[in-house]
């Protein structure tokens, strides 16, 4: 999770930097709270999926999981709104480009897994 955090925040700045440089600030400033409405959601729920809980379960791990789609929702429309109403000037095309980049590094980040570890769980599983 945390290389899938890592490459959005490098993907986002990459883009700011760019559309910073070829366009102007107001795009690069866009780009960059567009990638961060969709790292920081990401950002809580990864950390609601990795804290240790009472019960190791899997109905407390479920129960993690859905309020953390939830939050993860209702944080990524709060910085949506939040944006929409007070940053002026802004680039919606910048602003929905870098989320959409951002977005993009979660399916990348099944590409991004170590083969080793996948081929571990394998063996673990086969053996049991």
């Amino acid at each position: 999770m945390l290389k899938v955090l890592v490459a959005q925040i490098g993907i986002g700045v990459v883009l700011a930097a760019v559309l910073w440089g070829v366009y102007d600030e107001v795009a690069g400033t866009s780009a960059l709270l567009g990638s961060l409405t969709c790292v920081l959601p990401n950002a809580f729920l990864a950390l609601r999926l990795t804290v240790p809980r009472a019960d190791p379960g899997a109905k407390d791990l479920m129960r993690a999981a859905y309020i953390g789609e939830v939050g993860k929702l209702a944080i990524t429309v709060l910085m949506f709104s939040i944006i929409f109403a007070a940053v002026r000037p802004l680039s919606f095309a910048a602003l929905f480009a870098g989320f959409i980049a951002a977005q993009l590094m979660t399916f990348a980040g099944l590409l991004m897994r170590d083969p080793r570890e996948t081929e571990e769980k394998k063996s673990t599983n086969d053996g049991e």
